[in-house]
């Protein structure tokens, strides 16, 4: 999971009005392609375009971000792979979290600038090693829509996986026939398929589909892997011990797995290798994430609730103020600073660090 945070904290100065304002800059890429694994603060409007496959299932007006824009109103995006906030009047000041980093969504009581003591909802998030907690509030009075659309779509989002994650000895046969997910369609069944993960290899069969690539042995159905094409990272016709093989290399995320099956006759393994790569390069242009959720009523095209940010005739002057995301940071318990200690490995005084944190760690936080 990548943390997508962006900024030094700035004070900027308009040089006709001398009136010392608040901005945030921008320094680090975001990683378009992994939204649902991101926690992503203050991006530009060019970086918050859906990718393929992505899809806006509703937009919530008047939502307040209690958490770190405590009285801003805003509005919320919900997507298949994401909620997205973005303040009304500062279009700047925005935040992304992926479903892939939540760990938990509750409702509880929060005190809201715009409604005072109410009920919100809270979504407690882990991105590299770091946790953040998230509080959303529905400025209108008697509105269950926002939890019931960021709930139900998150739950979708975690009963779909089989469509993103590469899985290994799960239930996907029966009677000896794929188990199709919704929206599935097989392209292709091949029999005969050496699995080279052992010195023998182990005899299966193959199903290509339109979302993944499955292979389980004959003799034990659960003996099994399903891979998608969203976490497939090459595919190639490589010289083996066993003759020319299929090799499927899986991304990082999914574990970096090196899979080899042996098809014959070779004419066989061209002519799947070829299918497979067509495939995929059909997933890659619209991909099928699996996250099957509407509503009653569609909302707008994301381009129609957007506007292009408008550059401020600014001089930035930097100072050392803390970094905007650390009012995210998920630290309930903290009611104030903690005692100072030396730091031997930065040869000055530092707040005593949280148990479990370490330098380290939150310097890749900003890296």
């Amino acid at each position: 999971m990548k943390l997508c945070t962006l900024l030094p904290h700035f004070h900027t100065r308009s040089p006709n009005s001398g009136v010392q304002l608040a901005c945030h800059t921008s320094y680090i890429i975001i990683y378009h392609d992994d939204f649902k694994n991101e926690v992503c603060f203050f991006f530009f409007f060019r970086q918050m375009k859906m990718r393929p496959g992505e899809v806006l299932i509703d937009c919530l007006e008047s939502i307040e971000d209690t958490k770190g824009n405590n009285g801003d109103r805003g509005r919320l995006l919900v997507t298949n792979l994401r909620i997205i906030w973005r303040s009304l009047s500062l279009p700047r000041v925005n935040l992304s979290v992926g479903y892939n980093c939540i760990i938990n969504i509750t409702t509880r009581t929060a005190n809201s600038k715009l409604r005072g003591q109410t009920e919100a909802l809270y979504i407690l998030t882990k991105c590299n090693n770091t946790r953040f907690e998230f509080i959303f509030t529905n400025v209108v009075p008697g509105s269950p829509r926002l939890f019931t659309s960021v709930i139900a779509v998150h739950r979708a989002y975690e009963t779909s996986k089989m469509y993103r994650d590469l899985k290994l000895r799960s239930a996907l046969i029966q009677n000896k026939q794929l188990r199709l997910l919704p929206q599935e369609q097989i392209y292709d069944k091949i029999n005969g398929v050496w699995n080279l993960s052992s010195d023998q290899g182990n005899l299966g069969t193959f199903f290509i589909t339109n979302v993944r690539i499955v292979w389980h042995a004959n003799m034990n159905d659960s003996f099994n892997v399903s891979i998608p094409y969203l976490q497939i990272r090459s595919i190639k016709i490589r010289d083996s011990k066993f003759g020319l093989a299929l090799v499927i290399e899986s991304s990082q995320q999914s574990g970096g797995y090196v899979l080899g099956f042996k098809i014959d006759p070779v004419e066989k393994l061209q002519e799947a290798v070829k299918e497979i790569n067509s495939l995929h390069r059909v997933y890659s242009a619209n991909p099928i994430f699996g996250v099957d959720y509407e509503m009653e009523e569609k909302p707008q095209p994301l381009e129609d609730l957007t506007v292009e940010q408008v550059q401020d005739d600014v001089e930035i002057e930097s100072d050392e103020q803390t970094d905007a995301f650390v009012a995210y940071f998920a630290d309930e318990n903290k009611q104030h600073d903690r005692e100072p200690v030396f730091s031997e490995e930065l040869g000055l005084a530092i707040e005593k660090l949280k148990d479990g944190f370490t330098l380290q760690g939150l310097w890749e936080v900003m890296t």
